[in-house]
């Protein structure tokens, strides 16, 4: 039994009486209100989930199991992963187990090949990505024991085993997605003497004499990892494991989710727009004539991308990681400089122009110039890289679900007429 397991089976009891006792005290406690806009409005700000993962706060951001995300920047997503299953961070010994578990299954299936070479050579990367991941279900620990008869106290173990073993092969599907998709030659072998994160961008095939681009890999998987229950990955993948889907059928309808321009697409809208400055002004524009390019986009009804979020009422912490490690690794580049100097003129023009309930940058605003300046220059691959490390917080979530014994997730529709009628 691995130490990751044991871990599980000393905390999920007491999170199981946890769980127990709150609902027998506070059973009857009401904890939000909804109102007739929000129903209309996508659900906006309700507060109807349970999610100990992580949290988003409006002045802090991302929050990892209690921990600001500023805080961990440093660490492997290997570790990320183990501390939103377990709320600690590993120690030296669970680390290198996990990694040698993650090493032991990495392997992927030459069916997999098979099937992504014979799709058309037009198909989108994330098409590719979610179908890879959708014909392995064949490969399901929990569909085969739950057909066995698996005790349900016992679910989530078949869905961490899950869980592990499809989270070990996403790095060589991605890194081979992008390879067969954008003609780049033959797939590259993982290197079994690299973390998660490095080896994906060793199998990229792009060149990386000073190994930055491992570095950056690091920091991209490890900062997209969660993003509390309700985004529209979390909760899709969440909704669909909660009928009991194994997690190859969940995780696959959460990357859908993400394949939207409004969630996971946005951040090659992001680099377009900056590319698209590049280009009006043929390099780096002075911070004036930024102020006034914003200000003409603006009046001519267009948004910023990148500027603004439903949540956070500050600069998303993963868009400062990202620029932290720009400011430390890149050098003369004129794309990453408007995206620096866009962070000290747009917040300011969208204060002024009084619209904006939050005019702060969110992560997409930099990720895709960091990914440009190191070469990959495929706008439609940035979301397979949003994918791999968002599948950590979908099954985290979903082994938790399935070890508090958590339902289907059913909630209550009403008509047109019953809100004219009852509201």
């Amino acid at each position: 039994m691995s130490l990751l397991i044991n871990k599980l089976c000393d905390k999920i009891p007491d999170w199981r009486y946890e769980a127990k006792q709150i609902i027998d005290e506070k059973g009857d406690s009401i904890i939000n209100n909804v109102t007739v806009q929000q129903v209309y409005g996508g659900m906006r700000g309700i507060k109807g989930l349970v999610c100990d993962t992580s949290a988003v706060s409006a002045d802090k951001g991302l929050i990892i199991r209690g921990i600001p995300l500023l805080e961990i920047t440093h660490i492997l997503p290997e570790e990320v992963f183990l501390l939103l299953l377990t709320g600690e961070l590993p120690d030296e010994e669970a680390l290198k187990d996990f990694q040698s578990q993650l090493t032991e299954h990495a392997d992927v299936p030459n069916y997999v090949w098979d099937v992504l070479e014979a799709m058309p050579e037009d198909s989108h990367p994330m098409a590719m990505f979610n179908t890879a991941i959708l014909v392995m279900e064949k490969e399901s620990v929990f569909h085969k024991k739950y057909d066995e008869g698996l005790q349900k106290q016992d679910y989530w173990k078949a869905i961490l085993e899950d869980a592990i073993r499809l989270v070990a092969k996403l790095p060589a599907i991605g890194a081979g997605v992008y390879r067969i998709r954008f003609n780049k030659g033959e797939l590259i072998a993982p290197d079994k003497n690299l973390d998660w994160g490095a080896n994906f961008a060793h199998m990229l095939g792009i060149p990386d004499p000073n190994r930055i681009l491992k570095k950056l890999m690091r920091l991209y998987l490890m900062l997209h990892c969660d993003h509390e229950g309700g985004n529209v990955s979390a909760f899709s993948g969440l909704t669909v494991a909660s009928a009991l889907s194994d997690p190859y059928y969940a995780v696959s309808a959460g990357l859908n989710g993400l394949a939207g321009p409004l969630h996971g697409l946005a951040n090659q809208e992001c680099l377009k727009f900056v590319l698209e400055i590049k280009d009006h002004f043929d390099g780096s524009p002075s911070k004036e004539d930024l102020t006034q390019f914003v200000w003409d986009r603006l009046n001519s009804g267009r948004v910023v991308p990148g500027y603004g979020h439903a949540v956070l009422r500050c600069p998303d912490p993963r868009f400062t990681a990202f620029i932290n490690f720009g400011k430390e690794n890149i050098k003369d580049d004129p794309v990453f400089d408007i995206v620096q100097n866009l962070f000290d003129v747009v917040p300011s023009v969208l204060k002024e122009q009084g619209k904006a309930k939050n005019p702060w940058p969110n992560v997409d605003a930099a990720s895709g110039s960091l990914l440009y300046h190191f070469g990959m220059t495929e706008f439609s691959f940035y979301t397979v890289l949003f994918s791999i490390s968002r599948a950590m917080g979908m099954v985290s979530q979903m082994v938790i679900n399935r070890a508090l014994g958590i339902p289907i997730t059913r909630p209550k529709s009403v008509t047109y007429d019953w809100l004219k009628s009852n509201a």
